[in-house]
């Protein structure tokens, strides 16, 4: 029986210059969630975020784009994800019901260190949708994303690339 011998020869590669180095990376999409905002008052108060991209992944029609969202259009992309994906969904940062509750010592919902803590949150949800290959290709990523605003009666598809 002969013995299997290690191949410990190293592999050619060409060598590297100073732009692929210090160039942009082949491919990369960040996403952040900053800058949250409180609107309105009383019932009608709610929260938004801004929601940067920046990419240069062909599958994306805009290399950056800025737009402000609010917790229940997150929600709605998860739920569009689940129905129209076979991508994983992650969890988004809870709802803080016991937040909404009337007669608290602090601003419930609307206090600075909750929303940083559900921005945190949100941001790491949207990175890793938005990482899956197979989450790129659905349209309502794209929209919530890229587009001003959310059409929530939007025809569900897939996106091709460019």
């Amino acid at each position: 029986m002969a013995e299997a011998i290690a191949d410990t020869r190293r592999l050619f590669t060409k060598p590297q210059n100073l732009n692929d180095a210090y160039g942009p990376p082949s491919n990369f999409l960040e996403i952040d969630v900053s800058n949250p905002e409180t609107i309105g008052v009383g019932r009608g108060r709610y929260t938004t975020y801004e929601v940067r991209l920046k990419t240069n992944l062909p599958i994306f029609k805009l290399k950056e784009s800025c737009v402000r969202r609010r917790y229940s259009d997150f929600e709605w992309l998860r739920a569009e994800l689940e129905r129209e994906s076979k991508v994983v969904v992650p969890p988004l940062p809870g709802k803080a019901l016991f937040r909404q509750l009337p007669f608290r010592g602090d601003d419930g919902i609307f206090d600075d260190s909750f929303i940083e803590e559900r921005r945190q949150g949100l941001e790491q949800f949207l990175n890793k949708v938005a990482g899956h290959p197979l989450a790129q290709n659905e349209r309502c990523l794209h929209m919530f994303l890229q587009d001003e605003s959310v059409d929530k009666s939007y025809t569900p598809s897939k996106i091709r690339q460019a």
